[in-house]
Formats: C-alpha cells, sequence, structure tokens
C-alpha cells in the first residue's frame, strides 16, 4: 500500500508539472507560474521520499514507518496543495498554512533517520 500510493502520486506529480508547463505558461504571471513549480517539484520529490519509505519497510518491517511515511503524504498535501492553490486563485491566506506542510515534510525525513539510525 505503501509504495502504491508513493507511486501514484509520482505519477500525479508528473502530470502536475506537465500541466504547469504546458498549460498554464502566458496564463499565470512568472511570479505565479514560480509558485505552482515549486509544488509541482516539492510534491514529485517526495513523492519519490514516499517510494523510498515504502521500499525501507519492506526491507526492515517495523510499524514504525507508518509515522514518517503519513507525515510525508500529509506534507506533501498542505504544502504542494497550498501553494498549487495559492499560484491558481486569489487566496492569498493559503501561504499562512504552507510552512505545516513543509514542517510535517521535515519532521518526516527526520523521523525516518531516526529510524533508519536506531533500528536498521
Amino acid at each position: 500500500m505503501l509504495l502504491a500510493v508513493g507511486f501514484l502520486l509520482a505519477g500525479l506529480g508528473v502530470v502536475a508539472g506537465a500541466f504547469g508547463a504546458h498549460s498554464l505558461e502566458g496564463r499565470l504571471s512568472a511570479d505565479r507560474l514560480a509558485i505552482f513549480d515549486t509544488a509541482a517539484r516539492y510534491h514529485m520529490l517526495h513523492a519519490v521520499g514516499l517510494v523510498l519509505l515504502g521500499l525501507a519497510a519492506a526491507r526492515w518491517p517495523d510499524a514504525a514507518w507508518k509515522c514518517p511515511w503519513l507525515l510525508m503524504l500529509c506534507g506533501i498535501a498542505v504544502f504542494s496543495g497550498t501553494l498549487y492553490a495559492l499560484s491558481l486563485s486569489d487566496i492569498g491566506w493559503l501561504g499562512a498554512i504552507t510552512p505545516i506542510g513543509g514542517a510535517a515534510l521535515i519532521a518526516a525525513w527526520v523521523w525516518a533517520g531516526w529510524i533508519a539510525f536506531t533500528r536498521t
């Protein structure tokens, strides 16, 4: 399940990147296009992170891998989701929520590192 969701989100990351590059160029300002690009880049990078966490969980079975995996999943949704919405709308307050997603992504990587350090 962990791998399947990671692969699915990676595919959606490619779709988002292609949409931004081919459908939004010329329709959004350079600043908003850069925000969308950041969202797509972090979305894709962390989808690969989900796959890596799924592989780690398969290689070293331990329920502890689910916590960083869930943090990364939520981080993608909040960080990239708010940036996607911010770039496509005038809802400026979304920018205040984005760092919560970033903090979840950081926590996921740190937690995964701790698990790897202490259990592998």
